[in-house]
């Protein structure tokens, strides 16, 4: 087995720029992408706030941060990290669907996953109405009327690309006021299609074979209503995609990992960043500076370990 200078797991913004930066230091960096290169933002369906694009697609921006990290060296695996061993230190065990793996040091960039309502209908309909990418399934909804649920950037950036396809948004959110930035909400309350409910919660999602109504309660007043819809849309936040890791690396009560100002999580060699340690911020911009920040601390980190092997000869 060949062992790797680094390996990154992961291949959102974070991945990506980590990847860019330890190919540049000639670390000819592997990256695990998982199923599916991008992460979230490759299911973004319009990019405005990443510096250097007024507005780009979210894939197409994938696109162009990987084809600039293979530029310089870096190898992609489309493949998915099953378990790992950090308990031996460096270097480090891997274990994935297609293959084993060996590295002197790791960058962990498995990122968020969108949070469920957990209510009676939801895994149900998930491909037949429920969705969590308004990018992947709006055309879909064409003619249709559709809920979106949130109130925060996602819910309202998603519920804006709706309007191309469906009749009418309702976007349902569970208090009086939304989360998103201002320029948002004043696109989406300008917006025709759009509706607001506020104050409101789905109890049940139904249907026959396909979504067809949902079951909603106003928080306030404790009415219930049925209401009549095509599909649900779900946007309520993520949570960090680190169950891999538990027990092998330190980590808040959230699940995200806890790392030092160097992007370094417990185990020394082992580093994170972008979603999967970062409860606060959550943009594609900050994910990819924590990228470039963990792929210079791996080169600092392999240049310390080349040290003590030359100086233990």
């Amino acid at each position: 087995m060949q062992t790797e200078n680094v390996i990154i797991i992961g291949s959102g913004p974070a991945g990506l720029t980590a990847a860019l930066y330890a190919a540049r230091a000639n670390l000819n960096p592997l990256v695990i992408s998982g199923n599916q290169i991008g992460g979230q933002i490759a299911i973004t369906n319009e990019v405005e706030n990443f510096p250097g694009f007024d507005s780009i697609l979210g894939p197409e921006l994938t696109d162009k941060m990987k084809a600039q990290a293979e530029k310089f060296g870096a190898r992609f695996e489309i493949d998915e990290i099953t378990e790992v061993d950090f308990t031996r230190g460096s270097p480090f065990q891997l274990k994935a669907y297609g293959n084993a793996y060996e590295a002197k040091a790791v960058i962990i960039a498995t990122g968020a996953s969108a949070r469920r309502l957990g209510i009676p209908g939801e895994d149900a309909f998930i491909g037949r109405g429920v969705s969590y990418c308004a990018t992947c399934d709006g055309f879909f909804f064409r003619n249709k009327d559709v809920l979106v649920i949130g109130g925060g950037d996602s819910a309202l950036q998603e519920g804006i690309f709706l309007t191309k396809y469906a009749n009418r948004v309702r976007v349902v959110h569970r208090r009086d006021s939304l989360r998103a930035g201002d320029l948002l909400q004043a696109r989406a309350q300008s917006n025709e299609k759009i509706q607001f409910v506020w104050d409101t919660v789905l109890d049940s999602i139904e249907g026959n074979g396909k979504v067809e109504a949902v079951k909603a309660r106003n928080l306030k007043t404790g009415e219930t209503a049925t209401w009549q819809t095509d599909g649900v849309f779900v946007f309520i936040g993520h949570f960090p995609n680190s169950q891999l890791f538990r027990g092998g690396l330190a980590m808040d009560e959230q699940g995200f990992l806890i790392v030092d100002k160097s992007m370094q999580t417990s185990v020394p060699g082992v580093f994170a960043a972008g979603e999967i340690m970062d409860p606060i911020y959550k943009q594609a911009i900050s994910s990819a500076g924590h990228g470039c920040q963990a792929a210079i601390s791996v080169e600092r980190y392999l240049e310390s370990l080349h040290d003590k092997e030359l100086s233990a000869r």
